[in-house]
């Protein structure tokens, strides 16, 4: 039996994430980081000045044998090492070592694990985020297109899923943007929010460099701006413990939950779309909707969204859990919860985009349908202008309305009962009270003269708040979403 098939392979990588982020999330992206941290520490110190006796103590050898080898990640000395040593950081610093004779004294000096840890942590939050931006930005721009497209199109609106007075296909696709827009808003102000920790030493002090730069305040001061520039970052947490403070992961993974809900709300609409028969997402020609029954269409794409978008919100409490119950300057009951529950909600969440991505750019739409359904209910929702009307040729208005309620009540009845059509119309235009035939009556029901406006409304709002967007990052839009399965 081999080792792929005899071992449990998280679905997240084997199904729903993409390589992207996968990689982001490997295990080459995380140590090749540390070493360029420990590059990024040892450069600090040497440009700093740092010396014993007069002479230094790093050199640009030292720095230069440490790039050339910042990739070459010797994993099975790592391996055995941390065998006998159990600890992952040291165990990574004397596989370094290995490789870099000249500068294996100096890596890691006056570091703790979390240099390295945490640092690394952050910078993978950061990358995993600007991958999401990307992809969140591609379904804001396809949806957008959608409701272009489709923002004339009256269709029968519901609230409690009960009809409702009429909107367009468009107007409601602005519904589903607007959330997603707002994840994007929140997912930026994360993103520019976000520091290094920087190297703080073990309680968040900076003993050990009070030690090696002889108590050099205003020098030691200077480590973690330039530390936080060489990593490609604007600056470190101001205050730390041991680690960067955990609400940092919830605030991200919040972002991720927020994307979720969004991703949730959009599939179950089109869930509802698809039992109407009015809205489907793609379907491929030899896809098989269900085992037993040939002609199913299952919106199984819509549903895996929803199925991992729950499993992404329920995801945000750890993070918030681990943040409460640190003790002091650190605790170690994060670690494990840490690289369970922050990857696997990225690599989720990249799943639920790349879906969203999919469906939306594949929906098909059947006006035919939408517009029997919309003249099932008309009659009901056009009875208030036909009341005025009655009321402008003379009727009495209260007069009028019970009528209507009298004819309403009396034609749901037997559309519910008889399974019949809707003959409302009919009643009105036999009640002598009411002055109009049945044909002026129906030229009373043009869809468009009940749904507001609603185009108007999708034109203005592409226009103020979508195409800004759009033009401003046309270098991220085009996406193709892969769906493994």
């Amino acid at each position: 039996m081999s080792e792929n098939t005899a071992t449990y392979i998280s679905p997240l990588s084997q199904r729903y994430a993409s390589k992207e982020m996968q990689y982001i999330f490997s295990s080459d992206k995380k140590f090749s980081t540390w070493r360029r941290l420990w590059i990024a520490l040892a450069e600090t110190e040497m440009e700093l000045g740092l010396s014993q006796d007069g002479k230094p103590v790093i050199t640009q050898e030292m720095i230069d044998e440490l790039k050339a080898n910042a990739d070459n990640i010797n994993y099975d000395v790592a391996r055995a090492r941390e065998k006998e040593v159990r600890h992952d950081v040291m165990s990574h610093v004397y596989a370094y070592g290995k490789q870099c004779p000249k500068a294996a004294g100096i890596i890691h000096l006056g570091a703790t694990s979390c240099y390295v840890g945490d640092n690394t942590d952050v910078i993978i939050m950061r990358e995993g985020l600007l991958l999401l931006r990307k992809k969140l930005l591609n379904v804001i721009s396809i949806l957008s297109d959608f409701a272009d497209r489709y923002k004339k199109l009256p269709t029968l609106a519901y609230t409690h899923f009960q009809p409702a007075q009429p909107t367009t296909l468009g107007k409601r696709a602005t519904l589903w943007i607007n959330e997603f827009v707002m994840d994007l808003e929140d997912l930026d102000h994360v993103v520019s929010t976000m520091k290094l920790l920087g190297s703080k030493g073990t309680t968040g002090t900076q003993a050990s460099f009070m030690e090696l730069f002889d108590g050099d305040e205003e020098t030691i001061d200077r480590i973690d701006p330039m530390i936080a520039k060489k990593m490609g970052f604007e600056a470190c947490y101001p205050v730390s413990g041991q680690t960067y403070s955990r609400k940092l992961d919830t605030r991200v993974v919040n972002v991720l939950a927020g994307i979720a809900a969004s991703a949730h709300k959009f599939s179950n609409d089109i869930r509802l779309l698809a039992h109407l028969k009015e809205v489907e997402e793609p379907f491929e020609k030899g896809q098989i909707g269900s085992s037993a029954m040939a002609y199913k269409r299952n919106p199984m794409r819509s549903e895996r969204i929803a199925s991992l978008s729950r499993y992404i919100m329920v995801d945000a409490l750890n993070p918030a859990i681990t943040s409460a119950c640190q003790w002091f300057e650190r605790t170690l009951d994060d670690s494990a919860n840490k690289r369970l529950s922050v990857a696997e909600g990225f690599l989720a969440t990249d799943g639920v985009l790349d879906l969203c991505m999919n469906v939306a750019d594949g929906l098909v739409v059947y006006p035919k349908v939408i517009a029997k359904h919309l003249e099932a209910e008309l009659p009901f929702m056009a009875t208030e202008n036909i009341m005025m009307d009655a009321v402008k040729l003379g009727g009495n208005r209260q007069e009028l309305h019970e009528a209507i309620r009298i004819h309403s009540m009396e034609a749901g009845k037997r559309v519910k009962e008889e399974g019949a059509d809707n003959d409302l119309l009919d009643r009105i235009a036999e009640d002598e009270a009411f002055p109009m035939s049945l044909d002026e009556l129906k030229e009373r029901l043009s869809p468009e003269k009940y749904t507001g406006r609603a185009a108007s409304q999708v034109k203005a709002y592409l226009e103020s708040e979508i195409r800004p967007l759009q033009d401003k990052n046309r270098d991220v839009l085009g996406m193709n979403a892969q769906i493994n399965v």
